[in-house]
């Protein structure tokens, strides 16, 4: 099990750069668990999609409901206030914070392509690769 963030999802969902990277990570360990604030942030990568004519309308909308059928059980509630503790430690955003306090609840790794999280708090997080390399075939 992993916590995943948006940027993940977004990989495994929208066929970009990375899609066979979060595939692998995806078949290695399928159990990913993300606050609820990943299907609002989802949202706006769609919005953002649509909004800059990178895809379809049609192609968005089923990439959506992909995402909610696949994650559909994946929501996990966050510790609030430790969220708002390691957003002051780590300097992040609440909403990044949240990953991070799902992390260290859970004793998972946070599996993000987001570099500037993942250097914020290397202790709860690891790259695509990083979680490969260290997970067995």
């Amino acid at each position: 099990m992993i916590v995943a963030d948006t940027h993940l999802v977004a990989q495994l969902i929208l066929k970009l750069d990375q899609t066979e990277t979060a595939q692998a990570v995806y078949r290695s360990d399928p159990e990913w668990v993300m606050p609820e604030l990943w299907r609002h942030e989802f949202l706006n990568v769609l919005a953002n999609y649509l909004r800059f004519d990178r895809a379809p309308p049609d192609r968005l909308a089923l990439a959506w409901q992909n995402a909610n059928t696949l994650f559909a059980d994946s929501a996990r509630q966050p510790d609030w206030l430790l969220a708002l503790k390691l957003a002051g430690e780590h300097n992040t955003s609440a909403y990044d914070a949240q990953y991070l306090a799902l992390a260290q609840t859970l004793s998972l790794p946070l599996v993000t392509e987001d570099r500037k999280l993942r250097q914020a708090a290397p202790g709860l997080s690891l790259s695509m690769h990083d979680f490969l390399e260290r997970t067995p075939p």
